[in-house]
């Protein structure tokens, strides 16, 4: 199979969610192109998806030792082993953004990283460069909303937030980080609703959950908040089961009690938290 096939061939069945054939077909053919970046960094993305992050970042290792000049493979390469904390990332994204002023990936993702660093002003105007070139990607927007919040420019952050949410309806990790930024704004209907509705898109998301359960019962909406509890508790482990418990406990004392665990014990740290999970 020539390089172009298999490629095709892969990113199609990415496309689809079936990252274990993806991953199969770039393994068998692997010896065939075993100098190509792009092979190894596209298995890099499909053993990352199947929750194989230490061999991921082997392979994005490698494709960025076969010193590629293509900006998509080195900014998809660059943010595979930032998330290792490796310090060649940020050669990598640099490059990206340099050898593909055009391409928004690109400068996303390098901004993406930069926010993370603490480098806000130029992360900004990373993305806004990539803002400009891809207006409708909900991902832009979104990482253009984690810089402004890292700075705490709350009002230009939620706008963030909130055209991304417009762009991509279906995804609630922009949701959550809206209801937990507008919590921070003191807007506690606006933080219960989207709350709820990235909680429901997030089913496997406990934390959700329960921020979800806690704002609902601030606001009086006591039934959805004991879903949103019980939702939380199916996929809860150990830990997790510990803090439903607490939070039950938040619920049964009221409204008042539901806010003040809230605000004082988890939104700002679930708010920080997320906000530095890197893409």
């Amino acid at each position: 199979m020539d390089l172009a096939e298999l490629l095709g061939k892969s990113l199609a069945l990415g496309e689809e969610g079936r990252w274990e054939e993806a991953a199969d077909l770039l393994r068998e053919h692997l010896p065939d192109h075993g100098e190509e970046a792009a092979v190894h960094c596209l298995l890099g993305v499909a053993e990352t998806e199947l929750g194989l992050e230490g061999v991921g970042y082997e392979r994005f290792r490698t494709a960025l030792a076969l010193q590629p000049e293509d900006p998509l493979i080195l900014a998809v390469a660059g943010s595979g082993i930032a998330a290792f904390d490796d310090p060649d990332a940020e050669s990598a994204l640099r490059a990206a953004a340099i050898l593909g002023p055009d391409v928004a990936e690109a400068r996303w993702r390098y901004g993406a990283y930069l926010s993370r660093e603490g480098m806000l002003q130029d992360a900004v105007r990373e993305l806004e460069a990539a803002r400009d070139l891809a207006p409708d990607d909900p991902t832009v927007l979104m990482e253009l909303g984690v810089a402004r919040a890292l700075g705490e420019e709350w009002d230009a952050a939620a706008d963030a937030f909130g055209e991304a949410v417009r762009l991509g309806p279906e995804d609630g990790w922009p949701r959550v980080l809206l209801g937990l930024l507008e919590l921070e704004r003191g807007a506690p209907e606006e933080a219960a609703a989207e709350l709820e509705a990235g909680a429901r898109l997030l089913p496997d998301d406990v934390e959700a959950q329960l921020l979800a359960a806690l704002a609902c019962a601030s606001v009086g909406r006591e039934g959805l908040a004991f879903e949103l509890l019980e939702r939380g508790r199916i996929h809860a482990e150990a830990p997790d089961l510990l803090l439903a418990s607490e939070v039950e406990d938040r619920l049964d004392e009221g409204a008042d009690q539901a806010m003040d665990f809230l605000q004082r014990e988890l939104a700002s740290g679930a708010l920080r938290a997320r906000l530095m999970i890197r893409p």
